[in-house]
């Protein structure tokens, strides 16, 4: 086969031969004989199905993927310099320190893909030729090219991004700390909620642009440019709301504390709503019973054990807090934002009151994506309209949970299915 303005033929395979191949390349990986690694290169695989095979470093350079489908398949540090994945299904595809360079991801689908530190910056393939002697590809020049593509949930952390052309993406939702996106083209890209934590975007182009609610905590923004981009909600250095500096936040913590652990005898009930208190840095083991602190900022705080029981957290920004075995019994959290929490062996059950009454934990509409809740106890607990997508489940007590609406794509932990 011949793409057009290529003088390069591509050896066609079939889905016998690719399956063939692939199970060498596991015998290989297995150290069993017959083994051999995968070679792909200058092939056309378009349309076929390489769906959870275990190809860590196969080799796909220059080759042609075009409505293949990789969901699920294992290749991390496997070679795609100059290959053409045009619409290439990807679906929780694992390419960990994948080769992507001058890769073109055009239309591609990549939901919930893990491309932690793939290399997806600018390559250029040339190909023997009988007329000019090396000729360069059409479809392996320059910065990858992944114009249209789907990268909701993917895990873009510390990917090298550098000059990628992206424009018209979705990367809802997706990690993409410490990413490199230096003179990256992302006109019109969707970044809902994306996590910039420490990516460095210097001379980027977000011209038209959605970040709502993303968090840019850390990064590096200089010579950008954001025209007409919709930056509502971003959460950056810059305090957000009522500073901690414009209030005596570690005396009215202490007070408050004091005030739970006396009956109220002593100290007295803190108000935090609107507050900024990532300067904190941690509150960890605090007593904060009934708490109001809605629509405030705790992103990233230390609040591994703390006792927020009955607490007013509506609306509250808890994107990647540690909140490991919190006790957050009849905690009102409805549209609060809990991406990346650790909420490992936490109780969000109902908190008993007076007269055999119980108040039920409430995460109505919260946006809980790749939150840990592993081993947590959630008895009770109203998650309607809450989007769980990619959250941890394993053991976790899940008995008589409203999942009305919720969204539940990729979460792991069967019992959440058995109530």
């Amino acid at each position: 086969m011949q793409t057009a303005g290529d003088a390069v033929t591509y050896r066609r395979l079939t889905q016998a031969q690719v399956d063939e191949s692939c199970r060498r390349h596991e015998r290989l990986a297995k150290l069993r004989p017959g083994g051999a690694r995968a070679i792909f290169s200058f092939t056309d695989l378009t349309g076929l199905v390489l769906r959870e095979r275990p190809l860590m470093g196969a080799n796909f350079s220059g080759a042609i993927l075009r409505d293949a489908d990789l969901s699920g398949a294992d290749l991390d540090n496997a070679g795609f310099f100059g290959a053409d994945l045009k619409a290439a299904r990807l679906v929780r595809t694992s390419l960990k320190r994948a080769d992507l360079r001058g890769a073109v991801l055009r239309d591609a689908d990549l939901t919930g893909a893990d491309l932690f530190m793939a290399d997806l910056r600018a390559g250029q393939m040339a190909a023997a030729d009988r007329d000019e002697g090396y000729k360069t590809l059409s479809h392996a020049y320059g910065a990858a090219d992944a114009t249209g593509a789907n990268l909701t949930g993917a895990n873009l952390q510390s990917t090298f991004m550098t000059g990628v052309v992206a424009c018209n993406a979705d990367f809802t939702g997706a990690v993409m700390k410490d990413c490199k996106l230096v003179r990256a083209v992302l006109k019109n890209a969707n970044l809902t909620g994306a996590d910039l934590a420490g990516a460095d975007l210097s001379g980027a182009n977000l011209t038209g642009a959605t970040l709502l609610d993303a968090v840019l905590v850390g990064a590096r923004t200089q010579g950008w440019i954001t025209d007409g981009a919709d930056m509502k909600g971003v959460l950056t250095d810059a305090p957000k709301g009522i500073s901690t500096r414009d209030l005596p936040a570690g005396e009215m913590l202490a007070a408050h504390a004091r005030w739970c652990a006396t009956g109220g005898a002593e100290g007295a009930p803190s108000r935090f709503d609107g507050a900024d208190l990532r300067a904190l840095k941690s509150i960890r083991g605090y007593d904060l019973t009934a708490l109001s602190a809605r629509g405030a900022t705790f992103y990233g705080l230390d609040m591994a054990g703390v006792q927020l029981q009955g607490a007013h957290l509506e609306g509250a920004d808890l994107r990647d807090c540690d909140l490991e075995g919190a006790d957050l019994r009849g905690a009102r959290l409805a549209g609060a934002q809990l991406g990346g929490a650790n909420l490992r062996n936490a109780l969000l059950g109902p908190l008993m009151l007076g007269g055999g009454r119980r108040l039920a934990a409430s995460l109505r509409g919260a946006v809980a994506r790749r939150a840990d809740f592993a081993g947590a106890d959630l008895s009770g607990c109203d998650l309607s309209e809450c989007d769980l997508s990619r959250s941890d489940f394993t053991g976790a007590r899940i008995e008589a949970v409203d999942l009305t609406d919720a969204r539940l794509e990729a979460v792991t932990g069967f019992r959440l299915f058995d109530g």
